[in-house]
């Protein structure tokens, strides 16, 4: 077992936390290399996900935790992508 499996097997509340942040960081990266690759910026992005700046900036600052489902599957979807759910493996 390596020391980050060991700490988090005794610590689960921060596996908990680590999860979260890790997702809201995937996200984030996701959503800025979109933007990179299709030249688009911030206003053109909000602009075409009907949100404001402000939105766009929040989630590329991985303040995602602030912005709702709706508003972000809007984003994607201006980005050409769409959420899909995908059952987990059950975690003990």
């Amino acid at each position: 077992m390596t020391t980050f499996e060991k700490f988090f097997a005794e610590n689960p509340e921060q596996k908990e936390i680590y999860d979260k942040e890790y997702n809201d960081f995937l996200l984030s990266e996701f959503m800025l290399e979109q933007m990179e690759k299709q030249h688009i910026s911030v206003r053109e992005l909000a602009k075409k996900a009907d949100v404001s700046p402000t939105v766009i900036q929040k989630l590329r600052s991985k303040d995602s935790q602030k912005v709702n489902l709706s508003t972000f599957t809007s984003v994607l979807r201006s980005l050409g992508y769409q959420i899909k759910l995908e059952k987990m493996p059950v975690l003990r």
